[in-house]
Parts: structure tokens; C-alpha cells; sequence
């Protein structure tokens, strides 16, 4: 029975491990080719590390005469860090409002809240295009930023973790004189820090690959996001695999980086759910 046992694990192991393998080969062929010269792309798609590695492709991106790709990640990165820091503070503001203070009315509105869930995304375009347009957010980055600020979901997920936290806590900090805002950003805050760091790691990552709402709402090329940017790249009768490669590789580097940051976070709100009840 021992080596049954020892067997079938090798056999899941080694199967694990191919998928894993497969999973994570496109991600390692993109890096590859990012050193790659464009002739090498599709010609020596298994040739993992480049016989002819070059820079030529990133440094391109950073000088090139017919794209401004330094701007567009600038755009990116400011359009994203404003969101966040908007985000972070409206939502757990509201958060705390939905699960510690009581006030008429407030289940029966958090119902209205969640059934805006259920209205498709897209039957919001046109409205969110003639509102924009009427307020002249059009063709900036606030037209983004806005509608990514209100995130019903994030309440949901933010009131459910403040709610788990006693109420004992913050009657204590009553008695010795807090206000509510006291209480929410020196106690409530702080003790949700895996279900906060984990919001802010998939908004993150939803800012910064969001396509649809760029390409919709702005059309100065100057004031555009990397996300609509890139695909110019593949634009023209010839392409430059091995700059789209390169171009793809530094989009996706942040999200890696802020992964790595939150990730202790994540796993720590993952274990704290999964042994509460």
C-alpha cells in the first residue's frame, strides 16, 4: 500500500508538473523573445535562451520615433496610482459605514448597491460616454479613473471583512473618546489588512490591463494608456515581434512586482477565511 501511495504521488507530481510547464511557457517565451532580434521570434520559438541576445528591442521602445512609450507608461503608472489611492480610501471609508454604523435605512440600501451588480458592463458604455462627455472628462484620464473609484464588489468583499471584526473593539475605543473616523483608520483599517491588500492587488491589475475604457474615452495618442498604446505595435504590414515582446515584458513587470509586494497579504486573508466558522 506504501509504494501504491508513493507511486500515484510521483504520478500526480510529474503531471502537475507539465501543466505547470505549459502554463508558464507563454510567459517564458515572451520573456526570451524580448532578447531576441525579430528574425528570431517565430523562427527559434523553443530557443529559450537567445544565441543572439540583444538589447536593441527594449532600448528601441525608449527611443523610437514613431511611438512614445515612455509617456504611455507614465500615463499608466499615474492614472493607476491615482485610482488606487482613490480607491482605497472611498471604498473602505464606505466599507465602514455599511458594517459599524447603524443608520436608517442602510441594509435596504446595500441591497440597491448589490443590485447594481447584476446590470452588465457594457449597457454602461453608452450612458458613461454621454455623461463624460457633458462634464468634458472626455479624452482624459479622469473618464478611467471615475467609474474604476466605484467598485460595488470591493465594498461587498470590505464590508464582510470589517463586519468579522468584533464589535466590542470599537465600543472600547467609544468609551475612551475615539470619533468614528478614529476608529476606522487606527483600528478597523489596520485589522484588515489581507482583505485591503488583496483588493488593492486586483484592482491593480484590472487598472493597468484595462482596455476597453482607453481606447474609448481618449484619443490624444499623447494622453493614451499602455494597454491601447501596444497595439500599435502590430499595427503596420510589418511587425516587430520582437519589440511587442519587449513592450509586453515591461507591461507586465509591474504586476509582478505589486504580486510579490501583496502576496503575503493574499495568502494571509486566504488562511483567515479558510479557518474561521
Amino acid at each position: 500500500m506504501y509504494k501504491k501511495n508513493k507511486v500515484t504521488k510521483w504520478i500526480v507530481t510529474i503531471i502537475m508538473l507539465v501543466i505547470g510547464v505549459m502554463c508558464i511557457y507563454p510567459f517564458i517565451f515572451m520573456l526570451s523573445s524580448s532578447f531576441k532580434p525579430s528574425g528570431d521570434v517565430l523562427m527559434k520559438p523553443f530557443e529559450l535562451i537567445p544565441s543572439n541576445f540583444t538589447l536593441k528591442n527594449i532600448t528601441g521602445l525608449f527611443n523610437s520615433e514613431y511611438y512614445n512609450f515612455p509617456l504611455w507608461y507614465w500615463n499608466t503608472i499615474l492614472m493607476t496610482g491615482i485610482t488606487l489611492l482613490l480607491k482605497l480610501f472611498l471604498i473602505t471609508l464606505t466599507a465602514y459605514g455599511f458594517s459599524k454604523i447603524q443608520f436608517k435605512g442602510r441594509d435596504a440600501i446595500f441591497l440597491v448597491l448589490l443590485a447594481a451588480l447584476m446590470i452588465p458592463s457594457d449597457i454602461m458604455i453608452l450612458p458613461r460616454y454621454i455623461i463624460f462627455k457633458n462634464l468634458k472628462l472626455l479624452n482624459t484620464m479622469w473618464a478611467i479613473i471615475i467609474p474604476s473609484c466605484v467598485d460595488v464588489y470591493f465594498v461587498f468583499l470590505l464590508r464582510q471583512s470589517f463586519i468579522s471584526i468584533p464589535d466590542s473593539i470599537s465600543e472600547a475605543a467609544k468609551i475612551d473618546g475615539c470619533n468614528h473616523f478614529k476608529i476606522y483608520y487606527s483600528i478597523i483599517v489596520p485589522l484588515a489588512k489581507p482583505a485591503i491588500a488583496t483588493m488593492m492587488l486586483f484592482s491593480f491589475v484590472w487598472t493597468w490591463n484595462d482596455y476597453m475604457s482607453p481606447y474609448l474615452y481618449i484619443s490624444d495618442i499623447k494622453k493614451q494608456m499602455l494597454s491601447v498604446g501596444i497595439k500599435l505595435f502590430s499595427s503596420g504590414q510589418v511587425q516587430d515581434y520582437g519589440a511587442q515582446m519587449a513592450a509586453a515584458t515591461l507591461v507586465l513587470l509591474p504586476i509582478i512586482v505589486m504580486f510579490l509586494f501583496c502576496q503575503r497579504y493574499f495568502v494571509e486573508g486566504v488562511t483567515s477565511s479558510g479557518v474561521k466558522g
